[in-house]
């Protein structure tokens, strides 16, 4: 089965990890996912139960019209202390700590929140479930840490380097990924995939 994975819309706030909704841009965004999966065959969308991902999925839905549901197991990492921080903020009482995580040496929890083997713990139930639901097409609305910790798990990489995939994911990107129930294995067919924004880059990520 196909599952495809999307990160969510952009959101109204650059503050770290804080559960707000989509602006219009994001909106936007989630209107071109919808419309490039319309014609992909997915039968059921999961999301995760931050609203930033619930609203990414209904407005995606609105083209695939299928059954949606809602897991918190799949909602972003856990960034603890920083979590309603500006990126200066992060900057300056964490810098000790984002040093020593930049090199990717150990799979370091956020001070006071995750790290990429709790998200593959809390997440991996939800991909199972969905890979042995009997679907030949899902997707799943989810986040840009979640997608990483869970392609590095796939991928059979040391999860300490979860970040080395993709410095940034775009909003409402898709990666795709393929379990075969036989071996029980999953392949990434494609990460990162935002084709269908390319012709807006007021858009991208590199325009916000």
């Amino acid at each position: 089965m196909k599952l495809y994975l999307i990160r969510h819309g952009r959101q109204c706030s650059r503050l770290c990890n804080v559960n707000v909704s989509l602006d219009e841009a994001g909106k936007r965004q989630a209107q071109l996912a919808g419309m490039r999966l319309k014609d992909s065959g997915i039968e059921e969308i999961y999301a995760s139960d931050l609203l930033r991902a619930r609203e990414t999925a209904g407005i995606i839905n609105d083209s695939l019209q299928v059954p949606l549901k809602i897991c918190s197991g799949i909602r972003e990492i856990s960034f603890g202390e920083m979590e309603g921080l500006t990126d200066e903020e992060i900057d300056r009482k964490f810098g000790t700590f984002k040093s020593e995580f930049s090199r990717m040496e150990r799979d370091l929890s956020y001070p006071g929140g995750e790290c990429a083997g709790d998200v593959v713990k809390r997440a991996l139930p939800v991909f199972q479930e969905i890979f042995d639901s009997g679907l030949s097409r899902a997707a799943m609305v989810t986040h840009g840490g979640v997608i990483r910790c869970m392609t590095a798990y796939f991928l059979r990489m040391d999860l300490a380097r979860w970040r080395s995939l993709g410095k940034s994911l775009e909003n409402c990107s898709i990666t795709e990924l393929e379990y075969r129930k036989e071996t029980g294995m999953v392949t990434v067919e494609r990460f990162n995939d935002y084709a269908h924004l390319e012709a807006f880059p007021e858009l991208l990520r590199r325009n916000w």
